[in-house]
Parts: C-alpha cells; sequence; structure tokens
C-alpha cells in the first residue's frame, strides 16, 4: 500500500506513567472488567487531552474556533519538513524564524516540525527530566508567530512540553523560583520585557484564530533531521473536542 515509502513514529508511548501538562490531573488507568473474575480484560481510562503526543485544537483557546472534528484528513496530512535547531537551543532560550531557516527549506504551507532536543527529558526516556522537558525548554516570541502566519504554516509539531515558551504560560507564576532562574539565562530584570502580557501564549492566542494549530510532546527519529517528509496526524474523530491525543506519523 505505501510501496516505497517508509514510516516513523513520532508519538510518545502513552500510559498512566504519562505526565499532564503541568496544572492538569495526570491519567488514571484501571480494569473494570478483568480475565481472572469475568474471563475478558477491560480498561476504563480517566485523563486530560493534555496528555503525552496530542493536538491542541482551535478550540483549546478559542470559543468559536473548530473543535477536532472539523480538522480535515486533508490539512492533517501533508508536505512537512523537521528543523533541528537542538544545537542552537538550551533551557530558556528563544528560538527564531531564521534559526529555522538556517537548518532546513521551509516552503509556505508546510507542516513544520521543530526539534529542540528536549524530547530526550521527555518522562519515558533515559535523562527523562520534567522540569526541563515542561518547564525549561526553549520557545518563541512574537517574531516567529509572526513568521509562521506570514509562511502559512499548515500546522506544528514540537518535540517539548508546550508551542509557547514556557515563560509565557502559566508555569511563569506557578514556579517563580524559574522565573528567576529564566530572567539570568536571558539578561532581563523583567520577562515582560520579552513577553509582554499582551502577547500572552501568543502560540495559541494569536495562532489558532488562523487556523494554524500544533501538536504538542511529539518525537522524531534523528535520520529525519532537517529533512523534507510527508506527515500525517491522526487525532480521534472528536465531536465538540477542543484537543485530542493523537497518533503522529512521517512518511518518506
Amino acid at each position: 500500500m505505501l510501496d516505497g515509502y517508509e514510516m516513523y513514529d513520532l508519538t510518545q508511548p502513552w500510559s498512566q506513567d504519562t505526565p499532564a501538562w503541568p496544572t492538569y490531573d495526570n491519567p488514571k488507568v484501571w480494569y473494570e472488567k478483568s480475565l481472572d473474575t469475568e474471563k475478558v480484560n477491560g480498561q476504563k481510562i480517566e485523563f486530560m487531552n493534555h496528555t503525552g503526543t496530542h493536538l491542541d485544537g482551535e478550540k483549546h483557546f478559542v470559543a468559536s474556533g473548530r473543535d477536532i472534528e472539523q480538522v480535515g484528513l486533508d490539512e492533517l496530512v501533508g508536505d512537512a519538513v523537521v528543523a533541528d535547531i537542538s544545537d542552537k537551543v538550551g533551557d530558556y532560550d528563544v528560538y527564531t524564524s531564521e534559526m529555522i531557516e538556517d537548518v532546513c527549506d521551509v516552503q509556505k504551507g508546510d507542516i513544520l516540525f521543530i526539534h529542540t532536543g528536549y524530547q530526550e527529558y521527555a518522562w519515558h526516556k533515559e535523562n527523562a527530566n520534567p522540569d526541563r522537558f515542561f518547564s525549561k525548554h526553549p520557545g518563541p516570541n512574537q517574531e516567529f508567530a509572526d513568521w509562521c502566519k506570514e509562511m502559512e504554516i499548515n500546522y506544528l509539531l514540537l518535540d517539548c512540553g508546550s508551542a509557547d515558551h514556557p515563560m509565557n504560560t502559566i508555569i511563569r507564576d506557578i514556579r517563580p523560583d524559574l522565573a528567576s532562574e529564566a530572567e539570568d539565562a536571558l539578561g532581563v530584570d523583567d520577562l515582560d520585557e520579552i513577553f509582554p502580557p499582551e502577547g500572552y501564549q501568543l502560540m495559541h492566542n494569536e495562532l489558532f484564530p488562523e487556523g494554524i494549530i500544533h501538536v504538542e510532546n511529539a518525537q522524531v527519529p534523528e535520520e529525519l533531521l532537517n529533512e523534507r517528509v510527508q506527515i500525517g496526524t491522526f487525532p480521534w474523530r472528536f465531536r465538540g473536542g477542543e484537543s485530542s491525543v493523537c497518533r503522529c506519523v512521517a512518511f518518506k
């Protein structure tokens, strides 16, 4: 069926140990039916949408935005490029459109995977570090959001906890120790200099109304870095869904 193509899974494994976004409840998985008593296994799952690899939908931040069912497969499967900026960024760094264009050929309308390298700190990795994965990863500011709109990016995938810089999310408020650390790392007295209140979570608040959504907590193999591929993201056909867990696949 896919002669000439190789498939690569871009998805984190999912289990009751997969951490949700900070401040969200972690998943619970249990057996409502079991082989020892009822001769059948049946599991019940309770979790937040924003657990593991997931597609943030417009409705997550925009009341009038499309739900997950309304995002068609023709939008979710298409031409993509994987931008490896892992050697350009570290804790709290701000990445730019120039960094992306330096390493790969981004074309208008592309699906864009941004590889920061922070997938190595995800929960299931040998170097698992939730502080770095969720709260210290690099992220963008206004310049990058404007570039995404100019390039008419189809959607984004990130190998870290959020498409927004952690200091432009609730993490800045709930972790003042890290906010102070970030100010030192970025050389500012006040993070408002880089992330003003009017641009709060701009990758969500500014891009979702433009139809530019994103996948968070993805991962990508080394052999695809800076390559052009096709990517497909497959969420639930979730009517009314503001977001959804998903399976992401690269085809080369």
